[in-house]
């Protein structure tokens, strides 16, 4: 493909542009006064749902996907791995001959055009961008932002939250190593936060980070982990964070539902749970120290940082019960989400909806072998069925099948495939003090789920 020069287009197209990594780019090329319009399968020219609402509201023209949006006048069309050739705008625009780009590279174009910090690992991409966007704002760098996930900072003024067009020289963006596009990436600054099983074989996944690591100027690494500290050995231009070492986490606290600890001598105290947070939070201090801030104004940064959209997002603590809505949806993210929720004296009540059918085939013994570690004597999972998104796929494998397999460790496991009714089979045994953690990802209505949770355990 010839290189993509932004600069030099005025007219974008993105077909599937409601999705979070597509909307976030759309919104940033808004920002930056290029002309973008787009389409979905959710939209409709007459009863107009909540994203289209938001994109219109960035200045972004919205269509149907039936073709109506794709006009003479469009220069390049950006799809994602999820738009498939049967789609009749993929076949209208190809027959127009205009240009048709991946979501990841017309990212990568846009990378070069500021000082990027790219954040790749298996988990925990979204949260140390925003962290790192929150603390850059701070400091008045006035960044830009591409991200997964809306930072709820900036949702509070009606946006979707998850990118942003600054002033200033830095550019925060996610590398995502699940369609392998973080090859395609030459950034000022990588950070590498864990390697984990999780879409490919750690072999696989293995070879795109070490060339992500030699795409980067300068690496940042979590140096806890065997896999991604081996990938800094041989690199100059090199900084760690771990709890051992470069920028060390200590005297690590939860208290309720915040955390504390210190970097460096520094104290943090942070609106948030979980030791992986505090791992987050070092990696965002050392990128930051990086590009000029202090530690000390990390800190001060992080006191005011509320989260972002669906990560340990409070719901509810009304009649003593407290619900809880996650993204979490790998095996490591599970359990880690799982282990943050386990407050003492209280039981945990976790219903997850896995996303896929071959990616729970794939990770079907991580699941199972996480979860089951992760789970006190009192706790319960329930799983509802698989989320299906559409396309040509197998379905060889149900949530059930995992819930069979995590009972042989003698653990509290429920399936409930319809998701309606595990509401009403929880609500007759609650005690005040117990913790709901909903858990899932990609299905759009995972939100008003939570909301349905808490409506009709407070009724």
């Amino acid at each position: 493909m010839s290189k993509i020069n932004i600069k030099d287009i005025q007219n974008y197209f993105f077909i599937g542009i409601a999705g979070d990594g597509m909307s976030a780019i759309a919104q940033y090329l808004s920002g930056i006064e290029k002309n973008v319009s787009g389409s979905d399968r959710q939209f409709s020219s007459t009863k107009k749902i909540k994203r289209q609402k938001q994109l219109e509201k960035e200045g972004i023209k919205c269509f149907p996907q039936d073709t109506t949006g794709i006009t003479s006048k469009i220069e390049i069309v950006i799809i994602s791995s999820a738009i498939e050739p049967t789609v009749p705008e993929y076949k209208k625009v190809l027959d127009l001959g205009i240009l048709v780009v991946m979501r990841s590279d017309i990212l990568a174009a846009i990378s070069q055009t500021k000082k990027t910090i790219a954040v790749a690992g298996t988990s925990g991409k979204s949260t140390v961008s925003a962290m790192i966007y929150h603390i850059m704002k701070f400091a008045a760098y006035e960044p830009s932002l591409i991200t997964g996930a809306g930072l709820i900072d900036i949702q509070k003024n009606g946006k979707i939250g998850n990118a942003i067009s600054g002033k200033g020289d830095f550019l925060i963006i996610e590398a995502d190593e699940s369609d392998g596009s973080l090859i395609k990436y030459k950034p000022k600054i990588g950070i590498i936060l864990n390697i984990e099983k999780d879409h490919k074989k750690l072999s696989e996944l293995n070879i795109l980070f070490k060339t992500f690591s030699k795409n980067s100027n300068i690496l940042v690494v979590n140096n806890d982990t065997q896999r991604t500290k081996q990938l800094s050995i041989r690199k100059k231009n090199n900084f760690g964070f771990s709890i051992g070492s470069g920028f060390r986490i200590c005297k690590f606290k939860q208290i309720s539902f915040r955390i504390l600890f210190t970097i460096n001598g520094i104290d943090f105290k942070l609106s948030q749970i979980g030791r992986h947070n505090a791992e987050n939070v070092a990696a965002a201090v050392a990128v930051c120290n990086i590009a000029g801030i202090t530690v000390e104004t990390s800190a001060d940064a992080l006191k005011s940082y509320k989260g972002i959209f669906r990560r340990h997002q409070i719901i509810s603590q009304e009649k003593g019960i407290t619900i809880i809505d996650d993204y979490a949806h790998n095996p490591a993210k599970l359990a880690a989400s799982i282990k943050a929720c386990q407050f003492p004296n209280s039981k945990l009540i976790i219903w997850f909806q896995p996303h896929g059918f071959k990616p729970t085939k794939f990770l079907q013994k991580e699941f199972v072998k996480e979860i089951s570690e992760s789970l006190r004597e009192n706790d319960e999972i329930w799983m509802s069925e698989i989320y299906y998104a559409g396309g040509s796929v197998s379905k060889n494998i149900s949530a059930e099948d995992l819930i069979n397999d995590i009972k042989k460790y003698k653990k509290n496991a429920f399936y409930e495939k319809n998701r309606e009714k595990f509401i009403h089979k929880i609500k007759a045994n609650l005690k005040k003090g117990d913790v709901i953690l909903l858990t899932g990802a990609r299905d759009p209505s995972l939100k008003s789920f939570a909301e349905k949770v808490k409506n009709k355990i407070i009724e």
